[in-house]
């Protein structure tokens, strides 16, 4: 803008128009100074003449019946103005003395001297100019440094969004309100087993949170959907979100069918790092097909997976083709099988039958088997345990497996609300229908036989109930999950999973049917209960 309006400047004009703004800012800066300097020499000069007249001034003074008439009598004695008397009232007794007498009269002829100064600044504008001239050079000697960035007149390639955007840490939530948000990874703070949480979530609008994912800016996600369908995207393509705000509507971030939700998502960092994907539903029909299938879905989404009536597609696991499923169900059976079982099949696929379940059973979480890593079974009344995977025989395809609990005390702790692939140096997140969120390291948690109803791992107010786990493996622990670097690359399978979603990066609605109270964006850092994480486990009831 040019005095108000719109203009295109050339190098040479927009020079002009900047020192011309500069010498105005000089000018209004002097007279300002000159004010100002003016207005303190006025007083210096009634002061210069109370210390000159000094008994006859205190004479004055004591032989006045009051304030004003001590200060119409001076300004009518020395012919003072009334800022001058008013400043000879108001000068305190130390003044007085020969040294204080000596630096007023200092620093009257320091104003005088720049007094002077100011006006001839402003009777001379080739001084002015001569003084902007030594400002310029100033900034030049102060940051006149290298060139930081290069000049490349041979650069072939175009540059695109992906190139001006960080690559950091992020959360994922999914509301069952359908409102989706990314927001920055600094959520969550490690308790001991056993604490009490702090307050995570808070209801809004009778919506709660029911997914959780962790990511990286630059990593795909695939939503997979209640109808069997898969949409695609890129991580910093989400609404980006605050603690407080409640994202976006799904709708208007994908080009979502009628009476279609999204029910499970998956992190993609590369399509390259695995060569199958597999899907399962809540009833048990599962299905293995090539991850490359879904490298390249067009804005109106691709059929996954064709399913029954009453059934949803609610998990999705990445896998390289010698790998081993673990599921687990509701009523506390598990089943471990050779992927091999599963043979690979096309998109519009119905799949098979995974797991044989019985009565109103139905399936709550699917993992990979992964080497040195552990079964952790968690119940709804807060109780869990960390398993060994030896102990669960690897069998067919489509047989109710074996017991993870101890089914006879299944209405005790409540039914199986997860069932993870853990490692010891892993952390957990869980999350209650009360909103209440817990993050605890694994190794803190019990190591126990198969057939046992675990510790207590959260205590439960009430009638709360546990609703969701998440996991936040080691290695995004070593990556920073809590905030991370930009050049870091992930290149592992795993990230910050919700119960129901195992590694691979993959998030999903509850496994079983369970929600979370509230928003994710009420953590409050400040009112987390530290608990020593090697707190002795006897304090637990153990069985």
């Amino acid at each position: 803008l040019v005095n108000g309006e719109p203009a295109t400047l050339g190098l040479r004009r927009a020079l002009i128009i900047y020192i011309d703004h500069r010498f105005e800012v000089i000018t209004r800066r002097t007279q300002f100074q000159l004010s100002k300097a003016r207005e303190r020499a006025h007083i210096l000069e009634g002061l210069r003449i109370a210390l000159e007249f000094l008994d006859e001034v205190i004479q004055l003074i004591r032989n006045s019946e009051s304030a004003d008439a001590a200060r119409t009598g001076l300004m009518e004695r020395f012919g003072l103005s009334q800022v001058q008397a008013q400043a000879i009232l108001d000068m305190q007794l130390r003044r007085l003395a020969a040294l204080e007498r000596q630096r007023i009269e200092d620093e009257y002829q320091e104003i005088m001297s720049r007094i002077a100064y100011y006006e001839d600044l402003l009777a001379h504008p080739e001084k002015i100019r001569a003084l902007i001239r030594e400002d310029i050079l100033m900034l030049r000697e102060k940051f006149g440094d290298e060139r930081r960035t290069r000049i490349a007149y041979d650069a072939n390639g175009s540059l695109n969004d992906e190139d001006l955007i960080a690559n950091d840490n992020v959360f994922i939530s999914y509301s069952a309100g359908a409102y989706i948000k990314r927001m920055k990874a600094e959520v969550f703070r490690a308790q001991g087993r056993g604490g009490r949480g702090i307050k995570g979530m808070a209801t809004r609008d009778e919506d709660t949170v029911i997914s959780l994912l962790f990511a990286r800016n630059l990593d795909y996600i695939l939503f997979f959907t209640n109808t069997g369908r898969v949409y695609s995207s890129r991580v910093y393509e989400l609404p980006e979100g605050s603690r407080t705000s409640r994202g976006a509507h799904t709708a208007n971030v994908l080009n979502l069918q009628p009476n279609e939700t999204v029910s499970t998502m998956m992190i993609v960092p590369d399509f390259d790092q695995a060569e199958y994907i597999t899907l399962l539903t809540r009833l048990g029909r599962i299905k293995r097909m090539e991850l490359s299938a879904f490298s390249n879905i067009r804005a109106s989404g691709l059929i996954a997976m064709n399913l029954d009536e009453n059934d949803s597609l609610d998990w999705a696991r990445l896998t390289h083709g010698d790998e081993e499923f673990i599921i687990a169900s509701r009523n506390g059976k598990a089943l471990r099988f050779h992927e091999d079982n599963v043979r690979p099949m096309g998109r519009t696929a119905a799949g098979v039958m995974a797991m044989r379940l019985l009565d109103d059973d139905e399936i709550v979480s699917i993992d990979v088997v992964k080497p040195d890593h552990e079964l952790l079974v968690v119940h709804s009344r807060g109780w869990g345990k960390r398993v060994s995977l030896d102990e669960y025989n690897a069998k067919g395809r489509y047989t109710q497996g074996n017991w993870t609990t101890d089914h006879r005390r299944l209405e005790e702790v409540g039914p199986v609300v997860a069932a993870r692939v853990v490692h010891p140096q892993d952390q957990i997140t869980i999350m209650t229908s009360n909103g209440i969120v817990l993050r605890t390291p694994v190794h803190g948690i019990s190591r126990m036989g198969r057939a046992t109803r675990g510790v207590r791992i959260v205590n439960l107010q009430g009638d709360d109930a546990v609703a969701a786990l998440a996991v936040i493996t080691h290695e995004d622990l070593t990556r920073g999950v809590d905030g991370g670097t930009e050049d870091e690359t992930l290149a592992g399978e795993s990230t910050l999973n919700v119960n129901g979603a195992g590694g691979n990066g993959t998030v999903e609605v509850d496994g079983a049917g369970m929600v979370v109270s509230g928003e994710i964006d009420e953590i409050i850092d400040d009112e987390l209960d530290e608990i020593d994480p090697a707190a002795p486990e006897a304090e637990s009831e153990t069985v």
